[in-house]
């Protein structure tokens, strides 16, 4: 929101896990690299001033919290020490389970869609499958499938 490039550390934690296999002591930045990140403005945003572009991105974080804020319900987050204070191995006495779905999609109308389209799919694979069966060749698989080889015929 600064305009100014971020500076840090990208830590290399193979680096430091060898050293540790090899019972090295070694200083915290000992495998660290400092690294600057400069942030370009979006393609679409590039005719834009620096101040226009920061304040674009101030209204969009701004929303993105409001939506947060919206979808805790009125509850309040946890907060860094209560997350911390978790003990990270533990799971719940009684968790919530279901079936996994089919398809995962955006919505369920678009979930009905993609069942819709699969029984059809396997509707027009069962006919085929059935004509073949009862000995006609020509009988026209849905695109996209394997049909099922053919059985063996003897010679003679």
């Amino acid at each position: 929101l600064h305009g100014e490039p971020l500076e840090g550390y990208w830590f290399d934690r193979t680096q430091e896990y060898a050293a540790r296999q090899r019972h090295e002591d070694f200083d915290r930045l000992c495998y660290a690299t400092a690294e600057t990140l400069t942030l370009d403005p979006l393609p679409c945003w590039e005719g834009l001033s620096p101040q226009q572009i920061r304040d674009r991105v101030t209204n969009l974080v701004s929303e993105i919290e409001l939506e947060a804020q919206s979808a805790l319900d009125g509850k309040e987050p946890l907060g860094p020490a209560a997350i911390l204070a978790q003990d990270p191995h533990s799971h719940p006495k009684q968790p919530e389970t279901s079936p996994a779905p089919r398809f995962h999609a955006f919505s369920k109308e678009i979930r009905r869609a993609f069942y819709d389209a699969y029984s059809e799919f396997v509707g027009a694979f069962r006919d085929a499958a059935k004509k073949l069966r009862s000995g006609d060749l020509s009988a026209q698989f849905p695109a996209g499938s394997f049909p099922p080889g053919l059985p063996f015929v003897r010679s003679g």
